[in-house]
């Protein structure tokens, strides 16, 4: 009954989502679509464990994991404070802000632009799970060192999409604004930042899916009794894996949360960017 009542789900969210597809587009449609695709999915999961009985060890179904949430909210939002807020949010503004910072002193003296972006191509390259247990090591624990592994994690993204930005300006630009009279901090502020809009907020948008895996992957080498890697990694030895997929969907929404803030904030920044043109 289950594996045919998927079946049919399944029809019909493709049925629809394939007539919604021919419609006129628009921000109805673009929300439809996906929305039904996800309900469907989430059916046909439902439908799949109960049918052919699969344990919830191997795959809890989507019913158990929304008991699960319904009944560990206090776990779950002590998780969140301490690996989102804590750690993932606080080592993003930190990394964010001074590769900002660093980008600004490197575009004014070239001999850094061609020393230091090698090397941090370099860093940005180190696996996480060679970086995390030294930093762990140098700051405990606690959030503090989670913070340390996402600033790493983010600052060289960040600082070689800004400095690609601040180069990103025309010669005929920059010689409009010296006959001006403009030096090279109003050109800096008036021409070279606006343009480099579209290229911040790049990084920004890459460092905030960087600086969730950071925080998360840093727990599972050390962290105190909380933390959304500290319960993945102990609900596993416990077999409780409703639990496990409770923290990866809380996970998830945070971290699409996080990815679409910043992407309504670049909508507001750079309207005037080809790429924000047209979007509902």
């Amino acid at each position: 009954m289950w594996i045919l009542l998927g079946i049919l789900a399944w029809a019909g969210g493709s049925a629809l989502n394939v007539w919604l597809a021919r419609q006129a587009p628009g921000r109805t449609t673009a929300l439809a679509v996906p929305l039904i695709f996800g309900v469907t999915l989430i059916f046909v999961w439902e439908a799949a464990v109960r049918g052919f009985g699969i344990s919830p060890v191997l795959l809890p179904a989507p019913s158990a994991i929304a008991a699960r949430m319904a009944g560990s909210t206090g776990v779950l939002w002590e998780d969140f404070v301490q690996t989102v807020i804590k750690g993932a949010l606080s080592g993003y503004v930190i990394g964010c802000l001074a590769a900002f910072g660093t980008a600004i002193v490197v575009d004014r003296f070239d001999f850094l632009r061609r020393g230091l972006l090698p090397v941090g191509n370099f860093v940005a390259a180190l696996p996480i799970i060679g970086i995390a247990p030294i930093l762990v090591m140098w700051f405990g624990f606690d959030w503090q060192s989670k913070a340390a592994v996402v600033v790493v994690m983010v600052f060289f993204p960040m600082l070689v999409n800004t400095v690609e930005g601040l180069r990103d300006t025309s010669a005929m630009q920059r010689d409009l604004m010296r006959t001006y009279a403009a030096g090279y901090w109003t050109t800096l502020l008036k021409l070279r930042l606006p343009a480099a809009m579209p290229f911040i907020f790049n990084g920004l948008k890459l460092a905030t899916t960087l600086a969730l895996i950071g925080a998360i992957v840093a727990e599972f080498f050390g962290s105190p009794i909380r933390g959304m890697g500290f319960r993945i990694s102990t609900s596993v030895g416990l077999l409780a894996l409703d639990l496990v997929w409770a923290e990866i969907v809380v996970a998830a929404v945070a971290g699409s949360a996080f990815y679409g803030g910043v992407a309504l904030l670049e909508k507001a920044v750079a309207f005037w960017h080809p790429s924000q043109r047209g979007q509902g």
